[in-house]
């Protein structure tokens, strides 16, 4: 499992977990064989993802936004962004259920019978971004579910948030793809329509680092061996990025002053 980090100047990975199944982490011998550290017992692909983001909080990453797949889209990774006030655009499966309350628009039933009822004047054709091809198109429908003040998960902060639904229907085919958000009140659907088509970076991330930097290439059978060949991919990546910046951008601008980020 990968992290990657997104800006309007790039992205690259920034932390990385091995999930380890059941099967391997109920087998005593096989852990001791691959060297795997004592303190390590399985963990769901969602609790990873937590430990991940935890990581970056911890090395005050500046971040605004978390965007993933279907895997992550719910429990325990929700909770951690909604205490930490961070934004997010998280995958869902069709089946999963909405319902909105104080004072939004009725709007209850799975992910699939909300797309199905709504009226076709919902939908927008909206850019996820630019693609090899040009835009991505898709059409886009966004239903608010409810606004919450950010101190019901931590006392410490304030602000208006809203949950909602957002929906993306493919052009060609219809398809269909959910996602569970929570924005700043006011945030309008393009935004998270950006945020969502953010994730293509960390495809883009595994195309470039096992083309041009070897990231499947390996035999590694060891705990230590699987980290250290993945870390140095990592940053290779990093530095890969950083000289196609500077060749994009011969004078970049002045950067403000910020404490030292340690990932």
């Amino acid at each position: 499992m990968f992290a990657t980090y997104v800006s309007a100047r790039g992205h690259a990975f920034i932390d990385r977990a091995l999930y380890l199944p059941k099967n391997w982490t109920g087998d005593p011998a096989r852990l001791v064989a691959a060297h795997v550290p004592e303190a390590v017992a399985f963990a769901t692909k969602p609790a990873l993802a937590v430990q991940m983001i935890q990581r970056a909080l911890a090395a005050e990453v500046p971040f605004s936004w978390v965007a993933a797949d279907a895997v992550y889209g719910v429990g325990d990774v929700e909770q951690t962004l909604r205490r930490a006030c961070k934004g997010y655009v998280l995958g869902v499966k069709s089946d999963h259920r909405f319902g909105s309350w104080a004072g939004k628009p009725v709007v209850a039933g799975t992910a699939q019978e909300i797309a199905r009822d709504l009226e076709p004047e919902v939908w927008q054709r909206l850019s996820a971004g630019e693609g090899t091809k040009g835009a991505r198109l898709h059409d886009w429908a966004y239903c608010e579910l409810a606004d919450l003040d950010a101190d019901e998960y931590d006392e410490t902060q304030s602000g208006l948030w809203t949950r909602g639904l957002l929906i993306r229907r493919n052009i060609s085919d219809g398809d269909l793809a959910f996602f569970t958000t929570w924005c700043p009140a006011g945030t309008g659907i393009q935004t998270l329509v950006a945020v969502e088509g953010h994730r293509w970076a960390i495809e883009d991330s595994f195309e470039t680092a096992k083309n041009e930097l070897g990231l499947d290439h390996n035999e590694t059978r060891s705990w230590h061996g699987w980290h250290s060949h993945v870390s140095l991919v990592m940053l290779a990546f990093a530095m890969m990025a950083v000289i196609r910046y500077r060749a994009n951008d011969a004078t970049p601008p002045k950067r403000p002053r910020m404490r030292t980020n340690r990932i």
